[in-house]
């Protein structure tokens, strides 16, 4: 697309997301990481000093010796992507678009503020048209934050997106399965996970009910008009590895068959597949008929991590119709959510 490559920055790059999106941008076509930042007690060590790599790939000869900066504007990028943790992306992340840079945010922080976008390429990218909102409301010349949703909710949404179109939606009850990796590191002690599941998950379920409203929802020039879609989560922790599981039930506007709901997940497609943007799966929901797919360790990597895979699709005694999803959560669900938003802000001419 371009000659030069972009120099970005990554905000939180010692973590689980931060590393993932090292691994990802090495070798892109578009962007190159010239900057690492992280907290305090990392800032002044080299890259390959200051973080503990989870990732069985090793760390990138270029990066490894970078030095890590502290996460504030100065550094020597015009892009860079957040894997900050919640509570200090609220104040680090404006900081950075206040100073004109812009930020692809995997933090919650700002998820749900009225004036910046919420994005699953596929889903709403006509909601980037915030975008010009948020510059003239906040005073922001050049800078700007873009957020991409929670891990389930992306891949609950991903699927969602091509039945609502076609058929309608009223209800939707869903039951995640979620992967260790979704708690950072260290995470969940050995001792609560091993030979247990944990039912509860701080504030997962309402991310879910909420965010995925507000994706399948409509811009209207000064805000966002979240969907009519009821939703209802649980949300549970599991001893897998990456990989997160949603067992879901849907009601329909018009009841569809089996038939149509497979040809309707199987043939989706949207605006990055058409943009061949280098990171976008060429499949962004992939169908598997066997009665015990899909499975964390069989299918997490379909489509390099970027995919949503369905599987049981079936009659629901309740609602409709119930099936299940799986997505890897640290990939599409995150860092991966993030380097896609991104390619689709140079593609549509909002990154210099």
């Amino acid at each position: 697309m371009r000659g030069e490559k972009i120099p970005v920055g990554i905000l939180g790059a010692t973590g689980i997301v931060g590393q993932r999106l090292v691994a990802l941008l090495e070798q892109h076509p578009w962007f190159e990481v010239t900057e690492v930042a992280a907290s305090d007690r990392s800032a002044g060590l080299r890259y390959e000093e200051a973080v503990h790599w989870l990732l069985p790939s090793p760390i990138p000869e270029r990066v490894r010796r970078l030095v890590v900066k502290e996460c504030a504007p100065g550094l020597e990028c015009q892009l860079v992507f957040s894997a900050l943790p919640a509570d200090v992306a609220a104040e680090v992340e404006p900081e950075f678009a206040r100073a004109g840079y812009v930020v692809c945010s995997n933090a919650s922080a700002h998820r749900l503020e009225p004036d910046v976008p919420l994005l699953i390429p596929e889903v709403n990218p006509d909601h980037l048209q915030a975008i010009a909102h948020q510059r003239r409301r906040r005073g922001w010349a050049r800078g700007f934050i873009v957020t991409n949703p929670n891990c389930s909710t992306i891949h609950l949404t991903l699927v969602l997106k091509p039945l609502m179109d076609r058929f309608g939606l009223r209800q939707v009850m869903v039951t995640t399965l979620q992967a260790l990796s979704g708690a950072g590191y260290p995470g969940v002690t050995s001792l609560d996970i091993v030979d247990n599941v944990i039912p509860f998950i701080k504030n997962e379920e309402e991310k879910l009910e909420t965010e995925t409203r507000k994706l399948l929802g409509r811009w209207e020039g000064e805000g966002f008009a979240f969907a009519p879609l009821r939703i209802s989560a649980q949300c549970n922790r599991v001893p897998t590895l990456d990989g997160h599981m949603e067992c879901v039930s849907l009601a329909f506007e018009r009841r569809p068959t089996r038939e149509e709901i497979i040809e309707a997940l199987a043939s989706f497609a949207s605006v990055p597949q058409q943009l061949r943007l280098p990171t976008a799966p060429a499949r962004p929901i992939v169908v598997r008929e066997e009665p015990d797919r899909p499975q964390p360790r069989l299918d997490r990597e379909v489509e390099r991590g970027m995919a949503s895979v369905v599987g049981r699709i079936r009659p629901c005694a309740i609602l409709d119709y119930k099936m299940v999803i799986l997505g890897h959560n640290t990939i599409r669900g995150a860092a991966g959510a993030a380097l896609l938003n991104a390619e689709l802000l140079l593609a549509q001419g909002w990154l210099p």
